[in-house]
């Protein structure tokens, strides 16, 4: 087997931040456990073929299951300090369901992961923008995640 290099384990991790998103995203669209929604993604989306020569990325297995299980096992943790993040007139459940699985996979992120807080809160904010490519969602999922962050690991400002 040949050694990853640096970008390719990055890409990784990037792609495996997206398909947390969008695997928790389903899970609330569908009531199907985090086991089946991780078994299919790693079935029918890391590094499948989608359209004639054009791949899904492969994803770094092992931070998609943390994100995704993490986010599960410490929901309500992270959807309070979300709720703390966001103005008092809008708490996380009227939220739109892509941004609310972005701050889940980012919260589990800050409280279990090893990744840097900037790293990680720019990861999302690009995943955002991924979801939202001509809205200001960028800018307010950065300021929430930021607001999470220096709760959920203030030794790191």
């Amino acid at each position: 087997m040949t050694e990853l290099s640096g970008n390719q384990k990055r890409k990784m991790r990037s792609a495996a931040r997206l398909y947390a998103v969008q695997a928790l995203f389903q899970m609330e669209h569908s009531s199907q456990s985090y086991e089946t929604i991780i078994r299919e993604f790693l079935d029918f989306r890391f590094g499948q073929e989608y359209e004639e020569g054009i791949e899904m990325a492969d994803g770094d297995i092992d931070l998609f299951r943390q994100l995704v299980e993490q986010a599960v096992n410490w929901q309500s943790k992270i959807d309070q300090m979300t709720d703390r993040a966001l103005v008092a007139k809008w708490p996380i459940a009227r939220i739109d369901p892509t941004l609310r699985a972005v701050f889940r996979a980012a919260g589990a992120e800050f409280l279990e992961g090893e990744a840097p807080v900037k790293v990680v809160i720019n990861e999302f904010v690009d995943v955002a923008r991924s979801f939202y490519p001509e809205g200001k969602e960028g800018s307010f999922v950065n300021a929430v995640l930021d607001h999470m962050a220096r709760e959920a690991k203030p030794e790191a400002f």
